[in-house]
């Protein structure tokens, strides 16, 4: 009783867990290599960043407000939406717009920043 297995091996099926997890390491590794690259490399694209304004809006009167610019916008907007033209403009903080209640506020960005929609229809 002391000398015997209560479970005693098989020869075929001894490498089989030794195998099994030499496969999953490879697999981890592949994987692993393949996330930090994309993101070493840049492969997953650039994020286009938008423009960005604070306003108030007072709808009495129509009157728009800046309240704050981003850094990567060039001016905020009061745009006719029926054709698109821009029909007044601020550069600056504390500048008041008197626009249309059919004018969409905008920020347009600067460089390749692309233009962030702040109201409609005001």
């Amino acid at each position: 009783m002391f000398g015997t297995q209560l479970f005693p091996e098989d020869e075929s099926d001894r490498a089989v867990s030794p195998v099994i997890g030499v496969i999953l390491m490879v697999a981890i590794t592949v994987i692993l290599a393949a996330v930090i690259g994309t993101f070493v490399l840049n492969l997953s694209g650039s994020v286009q960043s938008q423009a960005d304004a604070g306003v108030n809006i007072n709808n009495a009167d129509n009157t728009v407000t800046v309240s704050s610019i981003g850094s990567n916008t060039a001016y905020v907007a009061c745009v006719d939406s029926s054709d698109g033209s821009v029909q007044q403009s601020a550069t600056s903080v504390g500048t008041t717009m008197s626009c249309s209640d059919t004018d969409n506020v905008i920020a347009v960005g600067s460089g390749d920043t692309q233009n962030k929609t702040l109201a409609t229809d005001i």
